[in-house]
């Protein structure tokens, strides 16, 4: 027995010493969380973003967005809806820091940073049923100043360059009235004050079920379009914003955001 006492000390002794030189060993740098809870204010922008009748935010868009925020380990903040042009504002002012289903502009990029895109979104041209037959060879929107065609458009948001080409001359030729919400647009259209309705495809068809409505699509779409998370500058850092994108891009290569949009019948 004391020769197994002699030989087990020395053991020990370099067992403690390898398990401490491990320990002690450096460690690839790990990628710090978001520095704070990411502000994004609830958006009444059915299927996407909406408040379901619990108050609850719910749709294919917070669904994402919460997901690659779990992964990359960041939370969000959720604030009360806001009108649209005010939401814009305080996001450039640095009050808002996320605002989703962004297109990259240019502009945008001024006072942006934009993640990795997440979903295609494609504005459409609707009027009613009856009228389909007058206007489903509209091809553009020299063809709405040509005929005199009043149309009728969200008061903000990117509806692809071929609009932002048109839009003054629409305005000039009094042709173009906007509205705030999906369902004032689609009263506007049933009252007759525009002849077509311009505004995401999914979110006018879920509007005017929700309204018991029906509408017709044109075969002409001014705009098919990846869109992206858009991170304000002033107040989230680019580092955040490369965390969140590979955070994203493990769920893409998982399948697990591809089950998210087809639950929503969203196109990527």
């Amino acid at each position: 027995m004391p020769g197994f006492t002699r030989n087990w000390m020395p053991l020990t002794a370099a067992l403690w010493a390898i398990l401490l030189a491990l320990v002690l060993l450096p460690r690839p740098a790990q990628a710090a969380p978001c520095s704070r809870p990411l502000r994004i204010a609830m958006m009444e922008w059915p299927p996407y973003f909406y408040p379901n009748d619990k108050g609850e935010a719910v749709g294919a868009d917070i669904e994402l967005i919460r997901a690659v925020f779990k992964e990359a380990g960041c939370s969000l903040e959720l604030g009360e809806a806001l009108p649209r042009n005010r939401r814009y504002a305080m996001f450039k002012a640095g009050e808002l820091d996320i605002i989703p289903g962004a297109s990259d502009t240019p502009e945008r990029r001024e006072f942006a940073w934009f993640g990795r895109a997440y979903r295609m979104e494609t504005v459409s041209l609707f009027t009613l049923p009856a009228k389909l037959p007058l206007y489903r060879d509209v091809s553009g929107f020299q063809d709405l100043l040509n005929r005199r065609i009043p149309l009728l458009s969200l008061n903000a948001g990117w509806f692809g360059a071929d609009y932002e080409q048109y839009i003054g001359r629409l305005q000039e030729a009094r042709l173009s009235s906007t509205f705030e919400t999906f369902e004032k647009g689609l009263l506007m259209l049933a009252r007759e004050r525009g002849e077509l309705v311009m505004a995401d495809h999914a979110t006018l068809l879920f509007e005017a079920g929700r309204l018991k409505m029906e509408l017709a699509p044109l075969p002409y779409h001014p705009s098919n379009a990846p869109v992206h998370l858009m991170f304000s500058k002033k107040t989230v850092s680019e580092d955040e914003v490369l965390r969140l994108n590979a955070a994203q891009e493990r769920l893409e290569a998982r399948g697990l955001l591809r089950a998210i949009r087809a639950r929503y019948g969203v196109q990527y």
